[in-house]
């Protein structure tokens, strides 16, 4: 079931989503465990706050984004990560996704090879093949709990050198967080090599080990890229942001004025608002937190192989070589009989996917208990 990475291919979680949806529409009730989307709203000051701006908040901001949001952020940092960022170097951004074009173009040269982990999130590959450049797949396994060490990384690049590595910790779909040793090393191994780090901190807040380690607190030569969708509830408002070397703010700035002009307005009065509820994040953090030990448990004593519980994000990477080889077939049909969504593992790993199944447990408790027992019903068929 390989499939060759030169190609884009479907995001097979939107895919499941999609069919779940028209199921719903036709009166079928759906367990969603296919998507890394919260299974709360916002906090209520976020809503409060929209509300307020809505009959003047119409035009565009600043290209960087709104003064308030960025000294918001660098407040985030100084208090968070005990760095110190300039507000000039941060670039609000529509999602994580316009963060990751932005960084492609303003940090290589078209056609730039950049390496990325194996499982990882399918619209990484997607895009740099869309925009022209070349992904490099680095494959991290099981054995040492999906993580990307240092040495695979010199690895790689001596097999086939590249100028970029876009890193994310906690991962999609393992769940894999690096410790502050662990992302040193990757660093290290990036400036010895030349490589310009993309860190993906999307994740962050959602350690269940420690406090989360940005890239920021080792150098200040990566791209960090992070986003309000996951730790603050609120992925379609699309807002993120990016902290930018200060050598590629000017080119950043002028991609954003020409790709995407500014971030939604309202959405940026959200997040600015959403820093100052952390309080709440953190008791969604804790029902994921309780989310993850039942499906953990629950998934263990149905068959699948997970291995120990994921260190971060959200999500179970599940193997499912005990019922199935073929991961695409057995979400469908799962779907179909079961009523329960998740997504296979070929949408994060075109080589060894098949084997896999990632189970999102950021819904409710209710949702984990009902898709465990129709899992159950379906695996026993």
């Amino acid at each position: 079931m390989s499939q060759l990475p030169n190609r884009m291919l479907p995001f097979q979680a939107m895919e499941i989503l999609k069919r779940a949806r028209q199921m719903e529409a036709a009166g079928r009730q759906i367990c969603h465990l296919e998507l890394g989307e919260p299974g709360s709203p916002p906090a209520p000051r976020v809503i409060e706050a929209v509300a307020k701006a809505l009959p003047l908040a119409q035009g565009y901001t600043n290209a960087k984004g709104m003064m308030e949001l960025r000294q918001g952020l660098v407040d985030y940092y100084a208090a968070q990560h005990g760095v110190s960022v300039a507000a000039d170097d941060i670039v609000a951004t529509m999602g994580s996704s316009a963060g990751f074009i932005l960084a492609f173009h303003a940090a290589f040269a078209p056609g730039a090879r950049i390496a990325i982990t194996r499982p990882g999130y399918p619209a990484y590959i997607n895009t740099l093949i869309g925009l022209g450049f070349v992904p490099v797949e680095i494959p991290v396994g099981p054995g040492n709990g999906w993580l990307l060490t240092g040495a695979e990384i010199e690895a790689a690049y001596s097999k086939a050198p590249f100028e970029g590595l876009l890193f994310a910790s906690p991962a999609n779909p393992t769940g894999a967080a690096v410790d502050r040793a662990g992302l040193a090393d990757i660093v290290a191994s990036c400036k010895k090599l030349g490589v310009r780090l993309i860190s993906d901190e999307i994740y962050h807040g959602l350690d269940y080990r420690g406090a989360s380690v940005s890239a920021l607190e080792l150098t200040r030569d990566a791209i960090i890229i992070n986003s309000f969708s996951k730790y603050y509830c609120m992925t379609g408002w699309r807002i993120g942001w990016m902290v930018m070397p200060e050598e590629l703010i000017r080119r950043t700035e002028i991609l954003q004025q020409n790709l995407f002009i500014s971030a939604p307005t309202l959405s940026q009065i959200a997040a600015t608002a959403a820093l100052g509820e952390r309080d709440y994040s953190e008791e969604r953090k804790a029902g994921y937190a309780a989310n993850r030990a039942v499906l953990s448990a629950g998934l263990a004593g149905l068959g699948f192989d997970i291995g120990h519980a994921s260190d971060g994000a959200f999500y179970a990477y599940a193997g499912i070589s005990r019922f199935s080889n073929d991961s695409l077939a057995f979400c469908e049909a799962l779907l179909e009989q079961a009523g329960v969504a998740a997504t296979p593992g070929v949408d994060f790993d075109r080589v060894d996917g098949h084997n896999y199944v990632r189970f999102s447990y950021a819904g409710t408790a209710e949702t984990m208990s009902l898709a465990l027992e129709r899992m159950a019903g379906f695996l026993r068929a």
